[in-house]
């Protein structure tokens, strides 16, 4: 049965002052479609929902709804009056039930007669009004809300999001706009939501830089470039391939355009005397062809070459590191020593301590037990959840020279601050823009380049993946890939703690954190293979996607970067082992260090067989 039409966009366009976001753009959304919006930051992707949720906000063209269709939109940051609870939130949701309800209570408490009490009873039958409590609990239970009265005035970023969901959940709409949903969010509630929108009878629009999210939940990508609308019948995966095929094909189109130009200019430079004698046909071809010819492919992108500052033998050193507040424990007898090049994710509930471990290392604030030592050579750059402070009534240009008037590059060369703002992708008017005009992952892009200006040697990264657009978290991927430093992230996208960290700090909750030698993924498979074990047998939960899934024949997102991965750790498992081997070779290893050397080679083989094994077992699907 062919799906119904939700919602119509004829020809819509939207300029600001003399920049244009969109021109012309037409799309459709339908029952059950699950669609992303990608674009670079500052191309109007948030402007272009919130056009949807109010139509005048477009300079032309038209938004139709299907009429009795219920919309919902959850922005970036939502909020909800001063005073109201928990409680009041929820229990004043749009669903039908709830109206119901409300219009029961009131005739008992009125004068109504037996037939408008019966029909207060039909309509609460009818629209679910039994069950909504249940709905509305399950809700406040499963995003880990604080208690019903609580107000919601004082609450986090993380909350207040986790508050909206709920809501959006509770009155289930018909199609749901979505403007960076998992910003703010725990990793927990991440994968729970991601399960929850699969499985959405609704239509979903949204906006996100979750690649997972993108891959597992999206069917459909809309691309808004270059003032154009581009639609990719696929999830991620595919649109990064049909992408890459669509940009080849420009650049081949627009090569042979510059060919046809220069012949068609030729003729046009023929004697003046037989202009008259032209066809007017081929004098219009002409300027069409000098048109497209004159076209240029938007291929820039962020560049992260800077320099870093070398690291001595002594870098950080934590030991028997203690904070707590007096309602809360969050770090008990912490220690750790760093090397060189770690690369170190930190992950853990919203609230848990994270962010405080990052405070401490900084010295922004102070330990209550323990010791933190850092090496003379250690130049850290702190990237913060805040971002700039106090940036707004400065420009563009004007925060970069703050830092310095050019920047030297790893391999010598030096720029300047103007020409360090372009490859950061802000063109000579937007460096003389105020910050307080910029999108908010533009204020994150210039952040992140006032940062990797100080040349830092040790970075400390808290949730840098918010509000960036994918083309510009790539390229940090790829800077921090060649990063010769030590870098500590806290974050909560689980594409960028795959790619880049090979070991993790876990935050379990009561001050406990647990050092974990892995990726991410390699974490979350243990972790499931604990709960399994706990879930006792006949009590086992299958989901219908898992019971009914057809043998797959290729590898999902996450096991291609597996998959990719693996032969890395299988090198550096088998240079560990040339390097205990060695040991044993030795004469002067005294018999302690011998047995620990004995047993990690143990380990490693161990570990290398499984590696190995996960290896074949993943190229099977790749080769297919």
């Amino acid at each position: 049965m062919e799906s119904k039409n939700l919602l119509s966009v004829h020809k819509i366009s939207k300029s600001f002052g003399i920049k244009t976001l969109y021109k012309d753009i037409t799309f459709g959304i339908h029952e059950g479609e699950k669609i992303a919006i990608i674009a670079k930051n500052g191309a109007g992707k948030t402007t272009l929902m919130r056009t949807l949720i109010d139509p005048s906000n477009a300079d032309t063209g038209d938004v139709v709804f299907r009429n009795g269709i219920k919309i919902r939109y959850l922005s970036q940051q939502p909020a909800y009056a001063d005073g109201l609870t928990v409680r009041e939130v929820l229990y004043q949701s749009d669903h039908p039930g709830l109206d119901a309800l409300r219009a029961y209570e009131e005739v008992l408490l009125g004068e109504g007669d037996t037939d408008a009490m019966q029909a207060a009873l039909d309509r609460v039958e009818i629209t679910g009004g039994w069950t909504i409590e249940g709905r509305i609990q399950e809700m406040h239970s499963r995003m880990n809300l604080p208690d019903m009265e609580r107000k919601v005035d004082r609450f986090s970023g993380g909350e207040i999001k986790r508050l909206a969901l709920a809501q959006l959940f509770i009155e289930e709409p018909d199609l749901i706009l979505m403007d960076e949903p998992t910003n703010h969010l725990d990793l927990d509630i991440i994968e729970w939501l991601e399960e929850y929108l699969i499985n959405y009878k609704g239509a979903l629009l949204m906006i996100t830089h979750d690649r997972y999210f993108l891959e597992r939940v999206c069917g459909t990508m809309f691309e808004l470039e270059n003032l154009q609308f581009y639609k990719y019948e696929g999830n991620y995966s595919y649109y990064l391939e049909q992408k890459e095929l669509r940009e080849a094909n420009e650049a081949a189109h627009l090569h042979k355009a510059k060919q046809l130009f220069k012949k068609e200019l030729d003729w046009m430079r023929k004697s003046p005397s037989a202009r008259t004698s032209k066809s007017k046909d081929r004098i219009d071809r002409f300027k069409d062809v000098k048109k497209v010819a004159n076209q240029r492919i938007d291929d820039t992108e962020v560049t992260l070459a800077l320099n870093s500052q070398r690291l001595g033998g002594k870098i950080l050193e934590l030991h028997k590191v203690a904070k707590s507040y007096p309602d809360k424990l969050l770090i008990e007898q912490f220690s750790y020593v760093f090397k060189k090049g770690e690369r170190v994710g930190i992950v853990g509930p919203n609230g848990c301590g994270k962010s405080t471990l990052l405070k401490l290392i900084m010295e922004l604030e102070t330990p209550d037990t323990g010791k933190i030592i850092t090496g003379e050579t250690v130049v850290f750059g702190h990237y913060t959840q805040d971002g700039m402070i106090d940036k707004n009534d400065l420009k563009v240009i004007e925060v970069v020279q703050e830092i310095g008037e050019y920047i030297t590059l790893n391999k010598g060369q030096k720029l300047t601050a103007s020409q360090l703002c372009e490859r950061f992708l802000f063109d000579g008017h937007q460096q003389y823009s105020y910050v307080s005009t910029l999108s908010g992952g533009e204020k994150r892009r210039l952040f992140l380049l006032t940062i990797l200006m100080k040349n830092p040697n040790f970075l400390i990264l808290d949730e840098p993946t918010n509000d960036l657009d994918i083309l510009t978290l790539q390229a940090l991927e790829e800077f921090l890939e060649e990063f010769q430093g030590c870098l500590l992230v806290v974050s909560h996208d689980r594409y960028f703690l795959d790619k880049l960290c090979d070991h993790l700090f876990i935050f379990e909750g009561g001050g406990r954190i647990k050092d974990f030698n892995g990726r991410y993924y390699e974490w979350r498979e243990d972790q499931k293979r604990v709960d399994a074990i706990k879930t006792p047998k006949g009590n086992t939960i299958e989901s219908p996607k898992e019971k009914k899934a057809p043998r797959k024949n290729k590898l999902s997102f996450s096991e291609k970067l597996e998959w990719e991965d693996l032969p890395i750790q299988i090198t550096a498992l088998e240079d560990r082992r040339e390097e205990l081997n060695e040991i044993f070779e030795s004469n002067k290893q005294d018999p302690d260090q011998l047995i620990k050397a004995s047993e990690e080679i143990e380990r490693i083989i161990t570990e290398l067989d499984q590696k190995e094994m996960r290896w074949l077992e993943l190229s099977e699907f790749e080769s297919e």
